[in-house]
Order: structure tokens, then sequence, then C-alpha cells
């Protein structure tokens, strides 16, 4: 089949949207299907060239949901996609995020193929769909296949367009590039105990609160680090928030490459994701799975629909930072139950591998083609 995947936000624009499509992108290919993307630009798009990756527009981030969103613009964007659409016969367009403008909006618009979106969010209330929903419901009837990456990512758009059924296709990992026997990180190496920090700088990630329980670890364990990797507008914040008699124990590593990523995972002691919600999954989690480590993270709802207490991991509170302590310093006390619950994640993990995922989806992409004919 001839596929499209469209979306507002993609690479070089880090987070599990951009994951996503990437991964299915790249399995889709993988499948002898002929996928390609179209996002935005964002001025600097390496490495994320390929003729099968086309710009379109110029993305701006703007603040959403305690996060950041993207949205696209260009004054030739609509004549622009329709050309590239009518040029390209797709038998399938697939969008990715909320049904919203700009690039979703103009897929719908001059679509003739069979549609499908993936939902990926969770929020509480949307402010776009209250706004624009005689709008989009419009374009709404014209999806053929709807998708939630979970259960959470359903519920928070099924209150606005509540007609239609869901198909639940939850987030993939790549169990061979993420696994524990791969190189460790060189400079880490000779640190004991290690927790990794993995995520952009912003509120709902909830970084505050890792650095505030990190006093109280290195209480019960002096050695310990703190190993941040990711960027975004608050690490001056960050920077600040943090107690002088603990800056030796944090380690700012900035962006890394996708090479390096697994390095990180395979390096750590302990995964832990304080996010104080708005989460619909945790692809991060599944990274940690599969890298074998055991995770302290929020109990949120997104969280809930990867992650079990006491199997692969612990939860606990949201913003909750002493509890958070707590965790985290009794799995450094039990190493045998750190190992276990590695063990499980990783055999959890391989339920979601992409070569899976991906089946999944191509099988709902040829059910609701047989269906309509």
């Amino acid at each position: 089949m001839k596929i499209l995947l469209v979306s507002d936000i993609f690479y070089p624009h880090t987070g599990g949207v951009s994951e996503h499509i990437l991964h299915l992108f790249k399995n889709l290919n993988a499948l002898g299907h002929h996928a390609k993307i179209v996002a935005p630009s964002f001025g600097r798009n390496y490495p994320y060239v390929d003729e099968n990756i086309i710009r379109m527009g110029r993305a701006f981030k703007i603040p959403k949901n305690r996060s950041f969103s993207v949205i696209t613009l260009s004054l030739k964007l609509p004549w622009e996609f329709r050309k590239f659409l009518q040029s390209n016969n797709f038998d399938v367009i697939h969008i990715h995020g909320p049904l919203a403008p700009v690039l979703p909006y103009f897929a719908l618009k001059y679509s003739t193929s069979k549609n499908f979106i993936t939902f990926h969010s969770a929020y509480e209330e949307s402010l776009g769909y209250v706004l624009f929903e005689p709008v989009l419901e419009q374009y709404f009837r014209k999806i053929h296949g709807l998708i939630a990456v979970s259960s959470v990512a359903r519920d928070c758009v099924a209150k606005y367009f509540p007609d239609g059924h869901y198909r639940i296709i939850p987030n993939g990992i790549d169990t061979n590039r993420f696994r524990s026997d791969i190189q460790p990180i060189d400079m880490l190496k000779d640190y004991y105990p290690k927790i990794l920090f993995v995520g952009r700088f912003e509120p709902r990630k909830g970084l505050k609160y890792l650095l505030m329980a990190f006093p109280d670890i290195i209480k019960e364990f002096p050695d310990a680090k703190l190993v941040i990797v990711g960027e975004g507008f608050l690490e001056h914040y960050y920077r600040q928030y943090i107690e002088g008699h603990i800056q030796d124990h944090v380690i700012f590593v900035g962006r890394v490459s996708p090479e390096d990523l697994p390095r990180y995972y395979a390096s750590c002691d302990i995964y832990s994701s304080p996010a104080t919600g708005a989460e619909s999954f945790g692809i991060v989690l599944l990274e940690a799975m599969a890298s074998g480590k055991p995770i302290v993270a929020s109990d949120i709802p997104g969280y809930r629909t990867i992650l079990d207490d006491q199997a692969e991991g612990l939860v606990f509170p949201p913003c909750d930072h002493k509890a958070l302590a707590e965790k985290i310093v009794h799995l450094l006390k039990n190493p045998i139950l750190m190992r276990q619950y590695g063990e499980q994640g990783r055999a959890k993990s391989l339920r979601f591998d992409w070569k899976i995922v991906t089946q999944q989806v191509c099988d709902f992409y040829q059910e609701v083609i047989n269906k309509d004919g």
C-alpha cells in the first residue's frame, strides 16, 4: 500500500508522537509498503532528512497542556498539499495527533484516500475542540479508522467525538535497540547508584520533584548520581533550583543522539519518571523496560496503562517528592527486587515490539478497507 503519515509534530521536535511516527514509518517500509511522512520544517531538520520525509510549512511551538505543541504556518500550504496528494494517489492517509490545524486539517480536506487517525494525547479538556467542534465535526466524519494509543487517550477525545469505535493500538518499542547488554556510557561506569531521567524540561514532566527528592536519596546513598537527559526552556530554572550540597550529584547531559540514548538507559540502575499528569502512555517507560531497568514512576492514569506497581517497578503519588525518594531508596536497598523488576519489564516490553505494533496497524488498515470496499 501507499501510505502517508501526517502530523504537525515530528522530529526534531522530541517526544512520543515523533518517536511513534518515525518507527511506524520505518517498519511500514520494512514490511514492503511505500510510506511517506508530511511534517513541518523546524529550520534545521538534520538528521531527520529523507526523500520520503516531505517538509511543508514552518513549525512554531506554542504552549499547550502544560507542555508545548506545534502549529504549522505557510501561505502556500493549501495549494502545496492539494497538489502533493493529487500527484501521489495514496491508499491510506494516517494522521497523528489531535484533529486540528494545520496539516491534519488539510490532509482530510483534500484526501480521496482511506483516512485514519491516531490520538496520542491525554488532557483534562481541549479548548480547541470546544471552540471548533462544529467545523471539525465535518472532517471527523471523513475518518474511516479511529486509533488511540491507550484507553486514556481514547477517553479524552471521545468526550468531544463520541460517535465512533476507537481501536486501541499502543505505542511501540524497538527491543533490539533498547536492551540491557548495550555498551554503557564510559563517563558513568564508575558511579553507583545512578538514577536516570529522560524528557523535555517542562512542568508536566515533573523533573523538579526528582530534584527535590535527591537530598533524601543522598542521605542513604552518599554516592548517588542523578543523570538528566533532555533539554528545554526550564533548564536554567532547574539548575538554579538544585541545592548547593547536591550539585556534584546531578549530571545534566543535554540532548543525546538516537544512537547514544539506549546507552544511557543501559548505564543507569533505576529509571524514574515523576510526570505530574497529561501522559497518555509513557514511551520512556517502555524504553526503560526494554533496557531491563526497574522503574519508579508517578501513579497517573497514562502510566497505569503500561506499568504495574510491584511488577516492573514502583509507583508513588504525583508531586510527592518524599514518597518518590522513599521508593527509590527502597529499591536501591533491595538489589534482588531491582533485578526482578528489570527482568519482568524486559519480558513485558517484547509484547510492544514495533514489528508487532506495526502489524496491528496494517491489519486495521486492511480490515477497514475490506469492510468499506
